[in-house]
């Protein structure tokens, strides 16, 4: 009896492997220095690996509860009070998720219904539109100009429509390494009060910004909040990727219909671990308070080490990456210069313009600075040779 092949339509038929992880299979390939992809080389708090380790011991490795273990959402509710004045409700407001990005598709998923229309900032974060293609939304983008990628309001206004349903923004902001100000969420509160229209604030960079008046949050502004779902991410904060526990804190109705997706996609995160962080978070707050500086030290080595390349370096506000201006080295476009840069100079970088839906034409490339400072030293021993 034959069996015939059988081949799905695809769902996301233009998408293929991330670009994160082609740059890194190639500075693999190619024993670069890879400052592509956005994870540290060097590894968390002893501490925290300390509580892991204790809590496996002690048997805690069955299920946690959905919405994630009571210790720890309370100690996110704790952070969130000192940090943005306001606590929100441990119980029915915090969901503990398996990463950030899991925060970000259950979000999506639970709000965005066939035809809705979902504005976001460009240069995004690239599972921002797979997410609302699989809903069935629409996106619509405000394009950000360099070097300040500002929001353009006026254009976001124009973009609004009675299809709205969503609006996605990311402060610090990744790629672009700037920050929204309170400002920023006053103009965005002041163009949809009147609509039903909800906001995502991907906050992962929350604890890695070098902005003087400090990271600003969507749960900061009283009104915003009460239709906005904040993600974070403890991977960020800790130098644990791979360890991929998020939360979201919304209100109770956003909430519940964030929680029925997260049932189902992967009902509840590492066990162990969310002790740990619960520990973590309540025994040395000074880690995610010191962060600023800690990173602040590492771009600012890293921008001195390059002062003498041919690159130029844009402002960094946030996040632990730099954006590099190449055109006085080079004509190819972002992608090609990445992988030139790669395969003949030994570093890898992210083009920029694979964060963009339309024609990106600047000569920018992304360099993650997350790095042993003789990581950096070399990186920029290699760049400065261009």
């Amino acid at each position: 009896m034959s069996q015939t092949s059988l081949t799905p339509q695809s769902k996301l038929p233009a998408l293929g492997t991330t670009i994160f992880s082609q740059m890194s299979a190639l500075a693999q390939q190619h024993n670069a220095i890879n400052l592509s992809q956005g994870f540290p080389d060097f590894d968390g708090p002893d501490y925290l690996k300390a509580r892991l380790a204790h809590h496996v011991s002690a048997g805690a490795n069955q299920y946690a509860p959905m919405t994630g273990v009571q210790p720890l959402r309370e100690a996110i509710a704790a952070k969130t009070a000192a940090l943005y004045g306001h606590q929100p409700d441990s119980n029915s407001e915090i969901t503990v998720t398996a990463g950030a990005t899991e925060a970000l598709f259950a979000a999506i998923t639970a709000l965005v219904r066939p035809g809705d229309e979902v504005i976001c900032f460009d240069p995004s974060y690239d599972s921002y539109a797979p997410a609302v293609t699989l809903a069935g939304g629409i996106m619509r983008r405000v394009t950000l100009q360099p070097p300040g990628f500002h929001v353009d309001w006026s254009a976001f206004a124009a973009l609004l429509s009675p299809r709205t349903r969503l609006v996605i923004l990311n402060t610090p902001h990744n790629p672009s390494a700037t920050v929204w100000q309170k400002s920023d969420f006053e103009s965005l509160w002041q163009a949809i009060r009147g609509q039903e229209i909800y906001v995502l604030s991907d906050e992962v960079y929350e604890h890695i910004c070098f902005a003087e008046a400090g990271h600003a949050s969507v749960l900061a502004h009283a009104p915003l909040r009460e239709r906005a779902i904040a993600v974070s991410s403890f991977g960020k904060t800790y130098h644990m990727t791979g360890w991929k526990v998020g939360y979201c804190i919304a209100p109770p109705a956003l909430s519940a219909e964030v929680r029925k997706v997260h049932q189902y996609l992967t009902f509840a995160v590492n066990t162990p671990a969310q002790l740990a962080l619960a520990d973590m978070l309540n025994a040395e707050p000074e880690h995610y308070r010191e962060l600023p500086q800690f990173y602040r030290a590492r771009r600012d080595r890293f921008i001195q080490a390059l002062e003498k390349s041919r690159l130029k370096v844009l402002p960094c506000e946030g996040t632990y990456f730099l954006l590099a201006d190449y055109s006085a080295v080079s004509d190819l476009d972002d992608v090609a210069f990445c992988h030139w840069l790669t395969k003949e100079v030994g570093v890898a970088a992210i083009p920029l313009s694979v964060f963009c839906a339309g024609p990106f034409p600047y000569k920018l490339i992304r360099l993650c600075f997350a790095k042993q400072e003789a990581t950096l030293d070399a990186a920029a021993e290699r760049l400065c040779q261009l």
